[in-house]
């Protein structure tokens, strides 16, 4: 019986390798057809794979040492979300001087004590901008649609934005900064707002500024919340109701 095996196991077992090793070649054959016939298969299956050689270099991966230095991450321009359209400061008119702000200046109370946009403008006076401010969305794009004569202020960046179209809403919030000193911000959105008839009414609230006004014919009213930097520019919030 052994012997009956061992002779089955020494003529089957070649012919059975056989086998397989023929059926392999021609599905190897198979897949070199498709491959010439489909140029972007073949390319990314047999072309070199790209290497950047400094960031090899900087992985230091043969070493049991960390890296010499860290690894290079750039520092964000400070064009990143920016506002590129040129300054203009000729015919500026000038801000007048800030007022101590009072007890009843409900906007200085906001701005210490919010810490959403949202948060910021319900609590405004005017009650078209606090009502809209529940369904406000949050994104950068609101930051392009200020009310036209109330922009973003040119070069200015970014940081927050918020919107709302919903209902009769057209509320804008937005967080933004400028190397520009605070005087400029001033006087460039006192002489805008003044221009398009609104009123303007300058407040000091210990360090922060707070520019704000209305205009009667639609109910317009809007408000920035000023703060020096310790680089020589402007961080401003601001809010306003008739966004385009």
């Amino acid at each position: 019986m052994v012997r009956k095996i061992a002779f089955f196991v020494f003529v089957f077992l070649p012919l059975a390798l056989a086998g397989c090793s023929g059926s392999g070649a021609d599905d190897g054959n198979a897949t070199m057809a498709v491959n010439a016939t489909d140029p972007q298969l073949a390319g990314a299956l047999q072309d070199q794979i790209m290497v950047d050689p400094q960031l090899g270099r900087q992985a230091n991966g043969d070493s049991i040492r960390p890296p010499a230095q860290p690894y290079s991450g750039a520092v964000p321009s400070d064009a990143v979300a920016a506002n590129t359209d040129p300054l203009d400061t000729n015919g500026l008119m000038k801000a007048p001087a800030p007022i101590a702000a009072g007890k009843d200046c409900t906007e200085c109370a906001a701005a210490r004590e919010s810490v959403t946009l949202g948060g910021l403008a319900a609590r405004q006076k005017n009650a078209k901008s606090s009502q809209c401010a529940a369904s406000l969305t949050y994104s950068a794009a609101w930051a392009q649609r200020l009310p036209a004569d109330l922009p973003l202020f040119p070069q200015a960046r970014v940081t927050e934005a918020a919107g709302t179209e919903a209902g009769k809403c057209a509320l804008r919030v937005v967080s933004f900064s400028a190397a520009q000193p605070m005087q400029i911000l001033l006087d460039w959105y006192y002489t805008r707002a003044v221009k398009a008839g609104y009123t303007a009414e300058h407040q000091l609230d210990g360090k922060e500024h707070i520019l704000g006004g209305t205009r009667a014919r639609d109910d317009g009213a809007y408000v920035l919340f000023l703060t020096a930097r310790a680089d020589g520019g402007t961080d401003i919030d601001m809010v306003a109701n008739n966004g385009i």
